[in-house]
């Protein structure tokens, strides 16, 4: 698919970052054009780290590997793609022929097939408007792959020149100055940093580091942004500071900055602090270090004591009790933002915005299943996390495979997420109907919200394909015994639609009861608030379908963790292609 055709100046770029390649250009390639086909189109690929395979083998007999079926045009590189790391054994003998027909300076890139332009050395320029700045290469002793005393000098005399950098590429981490974002490769890791303020910056910065294209622990190697390009933007737009922005990680902590300005932080380890949810150390007792201890900060005790894994922390606490959010003490952040009642700032100023009892919100979320920040979801249950979405299998599922579609946020339906998260939850759906049709089977979604809901659960229950035609029928039936009728939402079996006009007819004071049929429609029922409807109405439903009646209650389902464990591996083994959070 050919990349999108320059923005209008009044539209952002769209631009996607990869880390390290390691000559897998195959499968990046392959997840650049499914990404640009879903959610695209995109202007551009910035690839930082290692572009090249690190094995010798792939440079010899073989003919360069992945990378040399682009170059001799076996195969087509998607949309432009930018890299640096022009390193590894095969590197220096494929590019030689690129660089002796280079004449003079390329800042934009040496174009070494249709595509794929090789950025050599250190640089500015302009892509889409966007001021681009990198150093390619790594730092060694010099020769092929490591950039040279040169390359850093031009790189300082480029901080030197006026005007705002909007994208700053290198690879490991290393210095940096006033830049507006910044898109680094290092550790193996996805790593999104929250805003920072340079010293004597007037815009702030952001830090995205990516993980290795294709590794084993499914980290994230590929990432989208839409930056406004600075030179663009009001003074105004630039002086704005989102309210988790911090002090730039790079300025002595002896400075003295105002702390209305620059929230105090704790001493932090990069692999700990900024992982939002650490799902496999959590599952392997291995969590905390310098991570707050929920209990003792919201409580003042712990029953763990000197054995707690996490940080018992007295000024934590203080500041928590003056209704300072507990995401943005533990983290540096709080990805609610302006929707949270609670306070982003350590300043007495800041620490009033909820003047509810902090005992009563705090009680929800900390003790919810759902929440993957609280210390009773049953996180090796997870299958996928994505941005506004995870997918976790069901406890005590109905049928092997029972998924639930669960907002990352606390939230009491999905009908109440923002209209940009549908396109995630879309991707999920068509991600689990691609690995239920592997089994012949099909998704069935139904919902119940009510005004008891804590966090809201999508149920995705597989029937088989023959079955698909009855679904409809019995829950008719279904509602006919319970002595209501449901309603269709959108008669004409448009899917796309249907959410748009669920979440259009369906105020937040109602509860109600869906179920998304295999057509298309959606059948709805909104409950009086005198009308006792069974919260396990939908399961129960299904379970008469599949004969299943004594498995209605999930209670009579549940199965060890040990058994939980090897369910969630083994329905990612087959989800894997899928996932979108891939």
């Amino acid at each position: 698919m050919a990349a999108a055709a320059s923005p209008s100046p009044a539209t952002p770029p769209r631009i996607l970052l990869a880390g390290d390649a390691n000559g897998r250009l195959h499968q990046l390639f392959k997840r650049v054009t499914s990404v640009n086909q879903s959610t695209g189109p995109f202007h551009a690929l910035l690839c930082v780290g290692q572009f090249f395979s690190p094995d010798a083998g792939d440079g010899d007999g073989s003919g360069g590997g992945e990378v040399a079926d682009y170059l001799e045009g076996r195969a087509a590189v998607p949309i432009p793609t930018y890299f640096t790391g022009d390193y590894g054994p095969a590197a220096p003998r494929l590019l030689a022929k690129a660089a002796a027909g280079a004449r003079g300076f390329s800042p934009g890139g040496i174009q070494i097939c249709p595509n794929l332009f090789w950025l050599r050395g250190s640089a500015r320029f302009t892509l889409h408007g966007l001021s681009v700045v990198y150093l390619s290469g790594r730092k060694g002793p010099g020769g092929p792959g490591c950039y040279s005393q040169d390359d850093v000098d031009a790189l300082r005399a480029l901080a030197e020149e006026p005007g705002i950098v909007d994208l700053f590429l290198t690879y490991p981490f290393f210095f940096l100055w006033h830049y507006y974002f910044l898109a680094a490769c290092s550790k193996g890791v996805f790593y999104a940093r929250e805003p920072y303020v340079n010293d004597s910056a007037a815009h702030v910065t952001r830090f995205i580091g990516l993980a290795n294209v294709g590794n084993k622990e499914k980290q994230k190697f590929i990432h989208a942004i839409s930056p406004t390009p600075a030179s663009t933007m009001s003074s105004v737009d630039i002086h704005a500071r989102p309210p988790n922005t911090t002090l730039s990680p790079y300025i002595s902590p002896a400075k003295s900055v105002p702390v209305e300005e620059t929230p105090k932080r704790p001493a932090e380890d990069a692999d700990l602090q900024y992982w939002r949810y650490d799902v496999k150390k959590q599952r392997h007792g291995e969590a905390g270090g310098n991570r707050l201890c929920f209990k003792f900060t919201s409580s003042g005790s712990c029953p763990r004591g000197n054995k707690c894994n996490y940080r018992h922390d007295e000024e934590a606490r203080e500041h928590y009790n003056r209704n300072v959010c507990f995401d943005f003490l533990n983290k540096g952040k709080c990805e609610k933002g302006p929707e949270c009642r609670f306070a982003h700032s350590l300043s007495d100023v800041g620490a009033v915005r909820d003047t509810k009892p902090r005992s009563e919100r705090r009680r929800v979320e900390s003790s919810c299943w759902f929440c993957l920040s609280s210390p009773d979801v049953e996180s090796h249950l997870v299958i996928s996390i994505g941005e506004g979405y995870y997918c976790a299998l069901a406890k005590g599922p109905l049928v092997p495979n029972h998924v639930l579609v669960i907002p990352v946020e606390h939230c009491s339906s999905t009908l109440k997420m923002p209209v940009e998260a549908e396109a995630e939850l879309g991707r999920y759906k068509d991600a689990l109907a691609k690995n239920f049709e592997k089994e012949g089977k099909i998704a069935i979604y139904f919902e119940w919200v009510s005004q008891q809901s804590r966090h809201a659960n999508l149920q995705a229950v597989p029937v088989p394909l023959s079955k698909a035609s009855s679904v409809k029928k019995i829950f008719h039936l279904a509602a006919q015994r319970l002595g209501f009728e449901f309603s269709v939402v959108n008669p004409d079996g448009d899917a796309n639609r249907a959410r748009e006009l669920l979440r259009s007819e369906c105020d937040s004071k109602s509860s109600l009861f869906y179920v998304e049929l295999p057509e298309g429609s959606v059948l709805l029922h909104l409950v009086d608030s005198n009308e006792k409807f069974p919260a396990q109405f939908g399961r129960e439903v299904l379970a008469g379908l599949l004969s299943m009646a004594d498995r209605a209650d999930w209670r009579n389902c549940k199965v060890s963790k040990e058994e939980e464990i090897q369910m969630v591996d083994d329905f990612k083994q087959g989800f894997r292609e899928f996932d979108p959070a891939e």
